[in-house]
Protein backbone atom coordinates (compact mmCIF):
# COMPACT_ATOMS: atom_id res chain seq x y z
CA UNK A 1 0.00 0.00 0.00
CA UNK A 2 2.65 2.66 0.96
CA UNK A 3 3.87 2.52 -2.89
CA UNK A 4 0.27 3.34 -3.73
CA UNK A 5 0.42 6.19 -1.42
CA UNK A 6 3.91 7.52 -2.77
CA UNK A 7 2.47 7.57 -6.05
CA UNK A 8 -0.85 8.86 -5.25
CA UNK A 9 1.63 12.07 -4.13
CA UNK A 10 3.47 12.49 -6.96
CA UNK A 11 0.47 12.27 -9.12
CA UNK A 12 -1.18 14.52 -7.12
CA UNK A 13 1.67 17.02 -7.26
CA UNK A 14 2.10 16.99 -11.01
CA UNK A 15 -1.95 17.29 -10.82
CA UNK A 16 -1.53 20.39 -9.15
CA UNK A 17 1.27 21.92 -10.96
CA UNK A 18 -1.09 21.76 -13.98
CA UNK A 19 -3.94 23.37 -12.97
CA UNK A 20 -1.75 25.94 -11.43
CA UNK A 21 -1.59 27.16 -15.55
CA UNK A 22 -4.98 28.18 -15.10
CA UNK A 23 -5.96 28.31 -11.19
CA UNK A 24 -5.18 30.81 -9.13
CA UNK A 25 -5.55 29.21 -5.71
CA UNK A 26 -3.36 26.34 -7.09
CA UNK A 27 -0.56 28.58 -8.49
CA UNK A 28 -0.30 29.45 -4.93
CA UNK A 29 0.09 25.90 -3.80
CA UNK A 30 2.83 25.29 -5.74
CA UNK A 31 4.27 29.06 -5.17
CA UNK A 32 4.29 28.41 -1.68
CA UNK A 33 6.39 25.50 -1.57
CA UNK A 34 8.97 26.22 -4.06
CA UNK A 35 12.05 27.22 -2.28
CA UNK A 36 10.57 26.08 1.02
CA UNK A 37 13.19 24.15 2.34
CA UNK A 38 15.73 27.39 2.06
CA UNK A 39 12.92 29.54 4.07
CA UNK A 40 12.55 27.44 6.40
CA UNK A 41 16.21 27.26 7.03
CA UNK A 42 16.51 31.23 7.60
CA UNK A 43 13.86 31.59 9.99
CA UNK A 44 13.93 28.49 12.25
CA UNK A 45 17.38 27.70 14.28
CA UNK A 46 17.11 23.95 14.12
CA UNK A 47 19.08 23.58 17.58
CA UNK A 48 16.19 24.81 19.30
CA UNK A 49 13.56 23.08 19.89
CA UNK A 50 10.01 24.52 19.10
CA UNK A 51 5.51 23.65 19.43
CA UNK A 52 4.96 22.48 15.71
CA UNK A 53 0.95 23.46 15.00
CA UNK A 54 -0.17 21.94 11.57
CA UNK A 55 -3.61 23.33 10.15
CA UNK A 56 -5.51 22.50 6.87
CA UNK A 57 -6.37 25.34 6.44
CA UNK A 58 -7.92 28.31 8.04
CA UNK A 59 -11.14 27.16 9.76
CA UNK A 60 -8.83 24.37 11.30
CA UNK A 61 -6.20 26.94 12.57
CA UNK A 62 -9.45 28.44 14.42
CA UNK A 63 -10.34 26.00 15.86
CA UNK A 64 -6.64 25.38 17.15
CA UNK A 65 -5.92 28.98 17.96
CA UNK A 66 -6.99 28.78 21.78
CA UNK A 67 -4.85 25.79 22.24
CA UNK A 68 -1.60 27.24 20.66
CA UNK A 69 -2.65 30.91 22.74
CA UNK A 70 -3.39 29.14 25.56
CA UNK A 71 0.31 27.58 25.50
CA UNK A 72 1.94 30.27 24.45
CA UNK A 73 0.57 32.10 27.61
CA UNK A 74 1.84 29.46 30.26
CA UNK A 75 4.99 28.64 27.99
CA UNK A 76 5.91 31.88 26.90
CA UNK A 77 9.36 31.49 26.33
CA UNK A 78 8.38 28.29 23.79
CA UNK A 79 8.77 29.18 19.92
CA UNK A 80 5.85 28.05 17.84
CA UNK A 81 6.26 27.26 14.21
CA UNK A 82 2.77 26.73 12.46
CA UNK A 83 2.33 25.19 8.89
CA UNK A 84 -0.69 24.72 6.94
CA UNK A 85 -1.90 22.44 3.95
CA UNK A 86 -4.13 24.90 1.82
CA UNK A 87 -3.06 28.53 0.51
CA UNK A 88 -6.48 29.20 1.82
CA UNK A 89 -4.87 28.76 5.12
CA UNK A 90 -1.19 29.97 4.72
CA UNK A 91 -2.29 33.22 2.88
CA UNK A 92 -4.17 34.61 5.39
CA UNK A 93 -1.93 34.15 8.42
CA UNK A 94 1.44 33.76 7.21
CA UNK A 95 2.02 36.58 9.20
CA UNK A 96 0.85 35.26 12.56
CA UNK A 97 3.46 36.52 15.15
CA UNK A 98 5.35 33.31 15.91
CA UNK A 99 8.42 31.89 14.73
CA UNK A 100 7.56 30.79 11.47
CA UNK A 101 4.20 30.33 9.35
CA UNK A 102 5.21 27.71 6.35
CA UNK A 103 2.78 25.36 3.56
CA UNK A 104 3.44 21.90 4.80
CA UNK A 105 5.83 20.12 2.04
CA UNK A 106 4.11 17.54 0.22
CA UNK A 107 4.40 14.09 2.09
CA UNK A 108 7.11 12.12 1.09
CA UNK A 109 9.40 10.14 3.25
CA UNK A 110 12.43 12.68 2.33
CA UNK A 111 10.47 15.64 3.21
CA UNK A 112 8.97 14.36 6.27
CA UNK A 113 12.60 13.60 7.49
CA UNK A 114 14.46 17.10 6.07
CA UNK A 115 11.24 19.26 7.54
CA UNK A 116 11.29 17.88 10.60
CA UNK A 117 14.40 17.68 11.41
CA UNK A 118 14.70 21.54 10.49
CA UNK A 119 11.85 22.71 12.72
CA UNK A 120 13.45 20.66 15.40
CA UNK A 121 9.84 19.64 17.25
CA UNK A 122 9.12 18.97 20.89
CA UNK A 123 5.89 17.91 19.84
CA UNK A 124 3.00 18.47 17.32
CA UNK A 125 -0.12 19.16 16.97
CA UNK A 126 -2.39 18.67 14.26
CA UNK A 127 -5.88 19.60 14.00
CA UNK A 128 -8.96 17.36 13.07
CA UNK A 129 -8.37 15.50 9.63
CA UNK A 130 -4.47 16.29 8.44
CA UNK A 131 -3.10 12.44 8.33
CA UNK A 132 -0.19 11.92 6.68
CA UNK A 133 1.70 8.78 6.45
CA UNK A 134 5.60 9.76 6.01
CA UNK A 135 5.16 12.64 8.62
CA UNK A 136 3.56 10.48 11.37
CA UNK A 137 6.06 7.42 11.12
CA UNK A 138 8.86 10.29 10.92
CA UNK A 139 7.64 11.37 14.48
CA UNK A 140 7.04 8.39 15.68
CA UNK A 141 10.93 6.99 14.78
CA UNK A 142 12.17 9.78 16.49
CA UNK A 143 10.00 9.78 19.51
CA UNK A 144 8.58 13.15 19.33
CA UNK A 145 4.89 13.31 20.83
CA UNK A 146 1.91 13.93 18.03
CA UNK A 147 -1.20 15.12 18.87
CA UNK A 148 -4.89 15.46 17.38
CA UNK A 149 -6.99 18.05 18.94
CA UNK A 150 -10.79 18.18 18.13
CA UNK A 151 -10.42 15.14 16.20
CA UNK A 152 -14.09 13.66 14.30
CA UNK A 153 -14.07 9.87 12.96
CA UNK A 154 -16.61 8.44 11.16
CA UNK A 155 -17.34 4.36 9.90
CA UNK A 156 -17.11 5.57 6.41
CA UNK A 157 -13.61 6.77 6.20
CA UNK A 158 -11.16 4.21 5.71
CA UNK A 159 -9.61 3.93 9.06
CA UNK A 160 -12.43 1.68 9.80
CA UNK A 161 -12.61 -0.67 6.63
CA UNK A 162 -11.40 -4.08 6.36
CA UNK A 163 -8.78 -2.75 3.77
CA UNK A 164 -7.89 -0.34 6.14
CA UNK A 165 -4.70 -1.64 7.86
CA UNK A 166 -2.39 1.22 5.75
CA UNK A 167 -4.61 4.19 7.34
CA UNK A 168 -4.50 2.56 10.54
CA UNK A 169 -0.95 2.53 11.09
CA UNK A 170 -0.62 6.34 11.06
CA UNK A 171 -3.25 6.42 13.63
CA UNK A 172 -1.13 3.97 15.82
CA UNK A 173 1.86 6.72 15.31
CA UNK A 174 -0.09 9.21 17.97
CA UNK A 175 0.20 9.93 21.41
CA UNK A 176 -3.11 10.87 22.03
CA UNK A 177 -6.43 11.55 20.43
CA UNK A 178 -8.85 14.24 21.74
CA UNK A 179 -11.81 13.88 19.79
CA UNK A 180 -15.21 15.66 19.53
CA UNK A 181 -17.90 12.72 20.21
CA UNK A 182 -18.49 9.56 21.54
CA UNK A 183 -18.89 7.33 18.04
CA UNK A 184 -15.55 8.85 17.26
CA UNK A 185 -14.26 7.36 20.09
CA UNK A 186 -15.80 3.63 20.05
CA UNK A 187 -14.17 3.62 16.68
CA UNK A 188 -10.69 4.35 17.97
CA UNK A 189 -11.64 1.48 21.19
CA UNK A 190 -13.17 -0.91 18.54
CA UNK A 191 -9.63 -1.44 16.67
CA UNK A 192 -7.63 -1.34 20.07
CA UNK A 193 -6.24 2.17 19.95
CA UNK A 194 -6.62 3.24 23.49
CA UNK A 195 -5.02 6.32 23.22
CA UNK A 196 -8.19 8.63 22.89
CA UNK A 197 -10.10 10.54 25.00
CA UNK A 198 -13.66 13.16 24.66
CA UNK A 199 -12.61 16.35 25.08
CA UNK A 200 -15.31 18.11 22.68
CA UNK A 201 -14.21 20.79 20.01
CA UNK A 202 -12.22 23.87 20.41
CA UNK A 203 -14.29 25.80 18.21
CA UNK A 204 -16.43 26.47 21.38
CA UNK A 205 -13.96 28.31 22.84
CA UNK A 206 -12.77 30.21 19.85
CA UNK A 207 -16.02 31.64 19.04
CA UNK A 208 -16.76 32.26 22.24
CA UNK A 209 -13.81 34.28 23.38
CA UNK A 210 -14.70 35.87 19.67
CA UNK A 211 -17.66 36.87 20.58
CA UNK A 212 -16.38 38.12 24.27
CA UNK A 213 -14.25 40.28 22.84
CA UNK A 214 -14.90 41.44 19.14
CA UNK A 215 -14.05 43.85 16.64
CA UNK A 216 -15.98 47.03 16.69
CA UNK A 217 -16.92 47.91 12.66
CA UNK A 218 -18.07 51.27 12.91
CA UNK A 219 -19.31 51.46 8.88
CA UNK A 220 -20.87 48.18 9.25
CA UNK A 221 -22.65 49.54 11.83
CA UNK A 222 -23.47 53.04 10.27
CA UNK A 223 -24.55 51.30 6.94
CA UNK A 224 -27.23 49.23 9.73
CA UNK A 225 -28.52 52.23 11.44
CA UNK A 226 -31.33 50.96 13.26
CA UNK A 227 -32.55 48.40 10.68
CA UNK A 228 -33.08 44.46 11.28
CA UNK A 229 -29.70 42.50 9.78
CA UNK A 230 -29.97 39.49 7.94
CA UNK A 231 -26.28 38.25 8.02
CA UNK A 232 -25.23 36.11 5.60
CA UNK A 233 -21.85 34.55 5.67
CA UNK A 234 -19.48 32.09 3.39
CA UNK A 235 -22.20 32.45 0.67
CA UNK A 236 -21.89 30.63 -2.84
CA UNK A 237 -24.14 31.53 -6.04
CA UNK A 238 -27.04 29.14 -4.94
CA UNK A 239 -27.60 30.56 -1.48
CA UNK A 240 -27.65 34.14 -3.41
CA UNK A 241 -29.84 33.58 -5.72
CA UNK A 242 -31.78 32.54 -2.01
CA UNK A 243 -31.00 35.17 -0.80
CA UNK A 244 -32.19 37.79 -3.27
CA UNK A 245 -35.84 36.71 -3.43
CA UNK A 246 -35.78 36.79 0.62
CA UNK A 247 -34.10 40.63 0.14
CA UNK A 248 -36.82 41.64 -2.49
CA UNK A 249 -39.42 40.42 -0.36
CA UNK A 250 -38.19 42.20 2.97
CA UNK A 251 -36.98 45.50 2.12
CA UNK A 252 -37.20 47.06 5.44
CA UNK A 253 -34.17 44.92 6.59
CA UNK A 254 -30.90 45.31 5.87
CA UNK A 255 -28.48 42.39 4.41
CA UNK A 256 -25.00 41.85 4.81
CA UNK A 257 -23.56 39.39 2.67
CA UNK A 258 -19.88 38.07 3.05
CA UNK A 259 -19.04 35.36 0.11
CA UNK A 260 -17.07 33.11 0.50
CA UNK A 261 -15.08 33.56 -2.73
CA UNK A 262 -14.33 37.33 -3.42
CA UNK A 263 -13.07 36.82 -7.30
CA UNK A 264 -13.97 40.08 -8.76
CA UNK A 265 -16.75 38.23 -11.17
CA UNK A 266 -18.49 36.67 -8.52
CA UNK A 267 -18.98 39.95 -6.52
CA UNK A 268 -19.96 41.43 -9.92
CA UNK A 269 -22.45 38.71 -9.79
CA UNK A 270 -23.99 39.25 -6.81
CA UNK A 271 -23.97 42.86 -7.52
CA UNK A 272 -26.25 42.50 -10.68
CA UNK A 273 -28.06 40.01 -8.28
CA UNK A 274 -28.82 42.48 -5.70
CA UNK A 275 -30.06 45.58 -7.32
CA UNK A 276 -30.00 47.65 -4.49
CA UNK A 277 -26.71 46.88 -2.74
CA UNK A 278 -23.22 48.24 -2.53
CA UNK A 279 -19.61 46.68 -1.85
CA UNK A 280 -17.93 47.06 1.57
CA UNK A 281 -14.74 48.70 -0.67
CA UNK A 282 -17.02 51.10 -1.35
CA UNK A 283 -18.09 52.09 1.67
CA UNK A 284 -14.82 52.75 2.76
CA UNK A 285 -14.30 55.29 -0.02
CA UNK A 286 -17.62 57.11 0.77
CA UNK A 287 -19.25 56.12 3.95
CA UNK A 288 -22.55 58.29 2.76
CA UNK A 289 -23.46 55.69 0.99
CA UNK A 290 -27.03 53.68 0.89
CA UNK A 291 -28.36 51.21 0.06
CA UNK A 292 -30.63 47.66 1.69
CA UNK A 293 -27.23 44.88 0.87
CA UNK A 294 -23.74 45.51 1.52
CA UNK A 295 -21.51 43.15 -0.16
CA UNK A 296 -18.54 42.33 1.59
CA UNK A 297 -15.46 42.06 -0.79
CA UNK A 298 -12.78 41.04 1.72
CA UNK A 299 -11.32 38.43 3.25
CA UNK A 300 -11.33 38.09 7.42
CA UNK A 301 -13.96 40.02 8.50
CA UNK A 302 -16.81 37.76 8.95
CA UNK A 303 -16.56 36.36 12.71
CA UNK A 304 -16.62 40.24 13.78
CA UNK A 305 -19.75 40.63 11.26
CA UNK A 306 -22.34 38.68 13.31
CA UNK A 307 -22.64 40.64 15.84
CA UNK A 308 -24.53 42.85 13.53
CA UNK A 309 -27.01 40.20 12.74
CA UNK A 310 -30.47 39.49 13.95
CA UNK A 311 -30.93 36.12 11.51
CA UNK A 312 -27.74 34.56 9.92
CA UNK A 313 -27.65 32.33 7.21
CA UNK A 314 -24.63 30.53 6.57
CA UNK A 315 -23.83 29.70 2.71
CA UNK A 316 -22.45 26.04 1.35
CA UNK A 317 -25.35 23.71 2.31
CA UNK A 318 -26.15 23.18 -1.15
CA UNK A 319 -22.42 22.51 -2.19
CA UNK A 320 -20.07 20.66 -0.56
CA UNK A 321 -21.24 21.31 3.10
CA UNK A 322 -21.96 24.09 5.28
CA UNK A 323 -19.21 26.41 6.39
CA UNK A 324 -19.31 27.37 10.09
CA UNK A 325 -22.64 27.60 12.19
CA UNK A 326 -20.84 28.55 15.52
CA UNK A 327 -19.33 31.73 14.86
CA UNK A 328 -22.87 33.44 14.33
CA UNK A 329 -24.49 31.12 17.24
CA UNK A 330 -22.24 32.53 19.87
CA UNK A 331 -23.42 35.98 19.43
CA UNK A 332 -26.83 35.08 20.19
CA UNK A 333 -28.64 34.60 16.86
CA UNK A 334 -30.15 31.68 15.08
CA UNK A 335 -29.26 30.10 12.18
CA UNK A 336 -30.35 29.00 8.95
CA UNK A 337 -28.32 26.51 5.90
CA UNK A 338 -29.31 24.39 3.31
CA UNK A 339 -29.40 20.54 3.62
CA UNK A 340 -26.33 19.35 3.44
CA UNK A 341 -25.12 19.80 6.96
CA UNK A 342 -25.07 16.10 7.99
CA UNK A 343 -21.44 15.86 8.73
CA UNK A 344 -21.56 18.53 10.94
CA UNK A 345 -22.80 17.45 14.52
CA UNK A 346 -23.24 21.34 15.57
CA UNK A 347 -25.51 21.72 12.77
CA UNK A 348 -27.79 19.08 14.03
CA UNK A 349 -27.68 20.13 17.53
CA UNK A 350 -28.68 23.26 16.63
CA UNK A 351 -31.57 21.99 14.91
CA UNK A 352 -32.46 19.79 17.52
CA UNK A 353 -32.44 23.14 20.16
CA UNK A 354 -34.44 24.82 18.35
CA UNK A 355 -31.98 27.46 16.96
CA UNK A 356 -31.49 26.60 13.57
CA UNK A 357 -33.45 25.31 10.36
CA UNK A 358 -32.07 23.81 7.60
CA UNK A 359 -33.79 25.07 4.31
CA UNK A 360 -33.85 23.30 0.66
CA UNK A 361 -35.65 26.42 -1.36
CA UNK A 362 -36.63 29.66 -1.23
CA UNK A 363 -40.71 28.97 0.60
CA UNK A 364 -38.57 26.97 3.33
CA UNK A 365 -36.03 30.08 3.76
CA UNK A 366 -39.10 32.34 4.06
CA UNK A 367 -40.82 30.17 6.65
CA UNK A 368 -37.73 29.71 8.69
CA UNK A 369 -37.17 33.61 8.49
CA UNK A 370 -40.68 34.43 9.72
CA UNK A 371 -40.03 31.97 12.89
CA UNK A 372 -36.54 33.16 13.84
CA UNK A 373 -37.73 37.40 12.98
CA UNK A 374 -40.45 37.06 15.94
CA UNK A 375 -39.13 35.52 18.69
CA UNK A 376 -35.60 36.35 20.24
CA UNK A 377 -35.40 33.18 21.79
CA UNK A 378 -34.17 30.77 19.06
CA UNK A 379 -31.30 33.29 19.62
CA UNK A 380 -30.98 33.04 23.25
CA UNK A 381 -30.94 28.88 22.58
CA UNK A 382 -28.11 29.22 20.17
CA UNK A 383 -25.66 31.12 22.92
CA UNK A 384 -26.15 28.73 25.50
CA UNK A 385 -25.38 26.03 23.69
CA UNK A 386 -22.22 27.48 22.41
CA UNK A 387 -21.53 28.37 26.02
CA UNK A 388 -21.99 24.97 27.50
CA UNK A 389 -19.62 23.44 25.23
CA UNK A 390 -16.93 25.44 25.83
CA UNK A 391 -14.10 23.83 27.97
CA UNK A 392 -12.13 21.77 25.79
CA UNK A 393 -8.89 23.92 25.27
CA UNK A 394 -7.92 23.63 29.41
CA UNK A 395 -8.74 19.87 29.18
CA UNK A 396 -6.32 19.33 26.37
CA UNK A 397 -3.71 21.79 27.84
CA UNK A 398 -4.00 19.80 31.23
CA UNK A 399 -2.91 16.23 29.54
CA UNK A 400 -0.49 17.93 26.97
CA UNK A 401 1.74 19.90 29.58
CA UNK A 402 3.99 17.26 30.76
CA UNK A 403 5.32 16.53 27.38
CA UNK A 404 6.74 19.73 27.37
CA UNK A 405 9.53 20.33 29.60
Amino acid sequence: MLWLYNIGIFFYSFLVRLISLFNAKAKLFIQGRQDIFSLVKEKINPNEKHIWFHFASLGEFEQGRPVMEKLKLAYPSKKIVITFFSPSGYEIRKNYPVEGVFYLPLDTAANAKRFIELINPEIAIFTKYEFWYHYFHTLKSKNIPLFIISGIFRPNQPFFKWYGGFNRSMLKCVTHFFVQNEESLRLLQHFNITQASLSGDTRFDRVAENATHVQQLPLVARFIGTSPVVLAGSTWPPDEALLATLAQKHQDWKMVIAPHEIAESHISHISTLFQHSIKFSDLQKNPELKAQVLIIDNIGMLSALYQYGNIAYIGGGFGAGIHNTLEAAAFGIPVIFGPRYEKFQEAKDLINIDAARSIENAEGLENAFQTFSQHKIYGENARTYVLQKTGATAGILKEIKPYIS
